[in-house]
């Protein structure tokens, strides 16, 4: 047998170390790859900062409320502030601070006022009863004073609003005829609504599901007077005047004695999704009541003294107000918006779309209060605690007086400029809401890249020669 050299069986089990290898190296691209738990990638720069520049709901940003100006003052500058019932309005601060308490974060709740009112509220909830003095620290010492308007204007705009007190009757008869309703099984309400037990929000399209299935507007009142609604056994109660009817329906709220002296109480829970109309604007503009003179009597008057002409100024308003039942025998104030109860004289509406439930306002008027005639100053401190449809603008109001009769006369009869002072929590001022603010990342170090540049280029970037009296700096390039 041949022997092989040994240069020759050492080529050979090189070869076969390589063949070895390589048939390796291919059953382990076949072969499934192992799962290796890696890092996730880190996001760029950019989008560090632009996650820092998202808004932390528990941190108060800056106040902005659309078409709105601002102008800081002094407490002093509040006429009338040191004489007011500062307990009283605390007490019904106190009122609106519990559910806001209870719930410090809503849902779509982007507004800057709240999460600073939720920490001013925490505070006012656990110093308990405030009398006096201490009552009037506590609001000096949690809120600045900022007087609001709307853009180009120098004061807001008040009116007034009440809970009527009228007859009624749980069956229909010759005297109570006008029929008081809750809420249609039809009606579909706005889009993007979510329907609770307190109802849907007064604004917005509300619509009906027609036999072919599709969605058409609501009746209006007109079409609802005529009895778009009947047989459907929606009637809560009956009353004797389509016009008390009209006037719950704009106050939002009912008490209603009944024939065996029980008291019904009503409160809003939806609409046929039409906007108000004022029906007192349309007495002015049709020159029947003189603006000067225009007040919730001087509508019951002229509706009184004719009577033809009554259904149709009824039926300018197409929005129609239903309700539902809230109690029995209960003299307790209603419920406003906020789910609370109002106060006589310390409650208000506002436009809920620009202010939270719960801020305070020191509101400065003459108002007709005593009398018709009368300029009664009002300085008081409210509570935003309710809402309506034709409560619009950063400066405009709605004040809530009680119920019955002699409050229905002092509510008809405000229609007056006046002076709104809104109270922001220190968490919304620049210094108290920095100190909460955290501190942004550390800039990264700047990174230049560098790459090799053609002799051409580099040639053409190169700087003329200096004259040859001064000869030219040699140039090192950083890399």
């Amino acid at each position: 047998m041949r022997a092989w050299p040994a240069t020759v069986l050492a080529a050979l089990l090189l070869l076969a170390g390589l063949d070895d290898m390589a048939q390796a190296a291919r059953r382990s691209s076949r072969a499934p790859t192992p799962s290796i738990r890696t890092q996730p990638a880190k996001p760029p720069i950019a989008e560090l900062w632009r996650r820092l520049a998202r808004p932390i709901p528990d941190v108060p940003g800056p106040l902005r409320i659309r078409d709105a100006q601002f102008e800081p003052i002094a407490w002093a500058e509040l006429d009338g502030w040191t004489r007011d019932d500062h307990a009283a309005a605390f007490a019904t601060f106190v009122t609106s601070c519990r559910p806001i308490v209870r719930n410090p974060h809503p849902p779509q709740e982007g507004r800057a006022v709240y999460p600073a009112l939720y920490a001013t509220c925490r505070r006012a909830v656990r110093a308990g009863n405030l009398t006096g003095a201490a009552a009037r620290a506590f609001f000096e010492q949690n809120f600045r004073p900022v007087r609001i308007a709307k853009l180009g204007d120098s004061a807001g705009f008040l009116t007034g609003y009440y809970e009527p007190i009228v007859e009624g009757s749980r069956f229909p008869t010759g005297i109570f005829h006008v029929p008081i309703y809750r809420r249609p099984h039809d009606l579909v309400p706005p889009a993007g609504v979510r329907v609770s037990g307190s109802g849907f929000p007064n604004t917005g399209q509300s619509q009906r599901r027609a036999s072919s299935g599709q969605l058409v507007p609501y009746y209006d009142r007109a079409e609802i007077e005529d009895g778009a609604l009947d047989g459907q056994h929606l009637e809560i109660c009956w009353i004797k005047d389509a016009t008390d009817a009209l006037f719950i329906q704009i106050q939002g709220s009912a008490r209603i004695r009944l024939e065996d002296g029980t008291l019904l109480r009503i409160n809003y829970d939806s609409h046929n999704g039409y906007p108000y109309t004022p029906v007192g604007r349309i007495l002015i503009e049709r020159n029947l009541v003189p603006r000067d003179e225009m007040s919730m009597q001087r509508i019951r008057e002229w509706i009184r003294a004719n009577p033809d002409g009554a259904k149709e100024l009824r039926r300018q308003n197409r929005s129609f107000v239903f309700f539902r039942i809230v109690g029995l025998d209960d003299e307790r104030e209603p419920s406003g918006a906020q789910g609370v109860p109002l106060m006589p004289g310390r409650s208000i509406a506002v436009d809920k779309a620009l202010h939270v439930y719960g801020t305070p306002f020191f509101i400065e008027g003459d108002l007709p209060i005593d009398a018709a005639r009368s300029n009664t100053a009002f300085r008081r401190l409210m509570i935003a605690q309710d809402t309506g449809s034709a409560i619009v603008g950063p400066a405009r109001a709605d004040l809530y007086w009680g119920a019955g009769d002699q409050a229905g006369r002092v509510a008809g009869r405000l229609r007056h400029a006046a002076r709104f002072t809104m109270l922001i929590p220190r968490e919304i001022d620049p210094v108290e809401a920095a100190k909460l603010m955290p501190l942004p990342l550390p800039r990264p170090a700047p990174v230049v890249a560098t790459q090799p540049q053609p002799k051409a280029a580099a040639a053409q970037a190169a700087p003329a020669p200096e004259p040859p009296r001064k000869p030219a700096r040699r140039r090192v390039l950083w890399r």
